[in-house]
């Protein structure tokens, strides 16, 4: 009987978790069981989300990417200085911004593969090079249309309305017309990695790979490869992250993504509890987003103090990984 109620625990605590937030601020913050509050919830949890996609991918493999939240900002930046400064059309600045992900991500991959530089320091350091590099073209000033330049002319490009389409369009389905573009790029993202971890061979040779590697490479499997690939996965959502945040505020806000690491990095953590996967997952992260989205809402609604709110996403993710793995280690106990 304690066997079955171990297992119920893991599988579903987690989840009942959840429930009970939704039902706990629903009874304290008036209005927050509301298609406008789900909105906002869903909102948050789109960027956030879709970047803790990304460190998914790097834990699969064994990894960490800490640079995220640098490399958003960094095509927060450059999608604002393609289109605001150099006057290019959407498409060049989506482009611009998807490649520039992809080669901080396949140099991440280098630095660690060939370099022998640990995940952690290497993607440590790429972030730090970020956070100074999308700063100097500018100044440190964010971007916007018509500030003045270094040369003393000034910026008279715009943000696009096709640009600004995918950071403000809503959908005229799904709770009236309150259904965010980035949420259903986010849901997009979310279906695309669980099939492709869950459902190929290469999904399963990157969780092969996270679990031994060595083993994995003495079948045959391209360890390097796959690891690069992951990174470079990493990077190219990170910086969809950017360009949304980018289209929603309209501006190259230079502070706006101060947030976005520790978020992301929580959701991935907590997806591991996610239905007692113990392991990186494309749902659980999914999920975990939510729970940070909706725990941030709530906060907000019941007028908690903003210098608490870190200290309770800790506390929430303490709290889930040490339910999940000290669970989940008494039933591995339980079984011998």
């Amino acid at each position: 009987m304690n066997d079955r109620l171990l297992d119920f625990a893991i599988r579903y605590g987690f989840l009942i978790l959840l429930v009970g937030l939704i039902v706990y601020f629903s009874l304290a913050a008036p209005g927050f069981f509301g298609p406008l509050s789900a909105a906002f919830v869903l909102q948050s949890v789109a960027i956030t989300g879709i970047l803790a996609l990304g460190v998914t991918c790097t834990l699969v493999v064994g990894g960490f990417d800490l640079s995220i939240g640098a490399v958003a900002t960094s095509a927060l930046m450059l999608s604002a200085y393609s289109m605001v400064i150099l006057e290019h059309p959407t498409l060049v600045a989506v482009f611009l911004c998807l490649g520039m992900g992809a080669l901080v991500g396949f140099i991440n991959g280098i630095l660690i593969v060939k370099f022998r530089v640990p995940d952690l320091l290497a993607t440590l350091g790429m972030m730090f090079l970020l956070i100074g590099l999308q700063r100097i073209p500018t100044q440190g000033n964010s971007i916007a249309t018509g500030m003045t330049l270094a040369d003393g002319s000034v910026a008279e490009g715009t943000f696009s309305a096709a640009f600004l389409w995918l950071g403000r369009h809503r959908f005229d389905v799904v709770i009236d017309r309150l259904l965010p573009m980035p949420v259903v790029i986010f849901v997009a993202i979310a279906v695309l990695i669980w099939l492709f971890l869950g459902f190929t061979r290469h999904g399963r040779l990157m969780y092969a790979i996270g679990s031994n590697e060595r083993a994995a490479a003495l079948v045959g499997t391209p360890v390097n490869r796959y690891k690069i690939a992951a990174y470079m996965i990493s990077g190219v959502t990170a910086s969809i992250g950017g360009i949304l945040l980018a289209a929603r505020l309209g501006r190259g806000d230079i502070a706006s993504g101060n947030n976005l690491l520790l978020d992301s990095v929580a959701a991935a953590l907590i997806g591991f509890a996610v239905l007692g996967a113990a392991r990186p997952n494309a749902f659980g992260t999914a999920i975990g987003a939510l729970f940070v989205g909706i725990l941030l809402q709530g906060m907000t609604m019941m007028n908690a103090p903003y210098y608490t709110q870190d200290f309770v996403k800790g506390a929430v993710l303490v709290a889930a990984l040490v339910f999940t793995f000290y669970l989940s280690s008494r039933r591995t106990g339980a079984g011998h």
